[in-house]
């Protein structure tokens, strides 16, 4: 969602001529040489130019606009890095909250719930770090046994950095979320996650498909996943943070 933004942002932008000149003349009498000159700062998307000269012999103005667009996606890094982690509720963190803003006794539109869970390596012997975030229930789906929110939350990875995603979560199937951002060795990133669905809503697993990362993702996070399924669980001493089973000052 963020590339398609940016390319259409990118498109419009270069569809501006690299100038616009107009002119126009008018009779003065008795005036004296002037020249009043205007620039404008130079922002990164777009910058200006405006000149106006005035002579004795008539007025003359020029207006000239210079687009200066933003670099376009082709320069990003378009190779796809995956990545996959497991989130954990332990029951210790007291979340989620629910909190019924709709005011009915069933979930409605609304709803808010936000969240904080542990997150592991895909192998479960390395915790990373923390989900953080809020859902907004957008529907209630009583057939299904289920509901749809939009969620917006990031993963906080110790030293590692953070990831941000946006999208749908439905609590019955596995769901599709862009990559909205990133920071430390995720900066510039985009593209998308799959959510799994283990145990609603103690355990999901997830796959990344990184792009526009500047280098390629640190050995120690590309492990073997264990197969996701509702009875995995984090080895004893990622549970219990020791070390030599915990990233760099991994997010608590």
């Amino acid at each position: 969602m963020a590339a398609s933004a940016s390319a259409s942002a990118s498109a419009s932008l270069q569809s501006i001529p690299s100038y616009v000149k107009q002119s126009h003349t008018t009779t003065t009498t008795g005036a004296a040489p002037n020249l009043l000159s205007f620039r404008t700062s130079v922002n990164p998307v777009f910058s200006k130019k405006l000149t106006t000269n005035v002579n004795v012999s008539g007025s003359r103005k020029a207006f000239t606009i210079k687009s200066q667009s933003t670099p376009s996606d082709s320069s990003r890094p378009t190779k796809v890095h995956e990545l996959c982690v497991y989130e954990i509720n332990e029951r210790d963190r007291g979340s989620p909250m629910y909190l019924r803003l709709g005011e009915k006794p069933v979930n409605s539109l609304g709803d808010l719930v936000p969240f904080t869970n542990k997150v592991y390596s895909a192998d479960l012997q390395t915790r990373l770090g923390i989900t953080a975030g809020i859902c907004i229930l957008i529907k209630n789906m009583p057939e299904k046994k289920g509901d749809r929110y939009e969620a917006i939350y990031s993963f906080h990875l110790g030293d590692y950095g953070q990831i941000s995603v946006q999208g749908a979560y439905v609590t019955t199937e596995d769901t599709y979320l862009s990559v909205t951002g990133g920071t430390g060795v995720f900066a510039g990133a985009y593209g998308q996650v799959k959510l799994q669905q283990l145990v609603f809503p103690f355990k999901l697993f997830y796959t990344f498909y990184l792009q526009g990362l500047s280098a390629d993702l640190p050995s120690e996070l590309l492990v073997t996943p264990v197969t996701p399924s509702p009875a995995v669980e984090a080895s004893p001493a990622a549970k219990a943070a020791e070390p030599g089973a915990t990233c760099p000052n991994y997010t608590d």
